[in-house]
């Protein structure tokens, strides 16, 4: 095997032991954040829930619906 081959194969092997060994550190990193998208999903639930209540408790749903029912009605004639 020449020189130039066996540097190549060495650098080669560096370099993929290298991006494995980060890669696994990043996956062990990771793992400590499931608890996490609960909090998010939660975040997410509540903040739909005020919309729905703000549209509902007002008169903005109802003319949202009534512009949605003319634009329909457009399509449909």
């Amino acid at each position: 095997m020449s020189d130039l081959m066996l540097k190549t194969a060495v650098a080669t092997k560096v370099r993929v032991n290298g991006w494995k060994n980060t890669t696994a550190e990043a996956m062990r990193r990771r793992a400590g954040d499931r608890g996490q998208t609960a909090v998010e999903y939660l975040g997410i639930i509540a903040v739909v829930v005020a919309i729905v209540l703000a549209i509902t408790g007002t008169s903005i749903g109802t003319t949202i619906l009534d512009k949605i029912t003319n634009l329909i009605n457009r399509v449909g004639n």
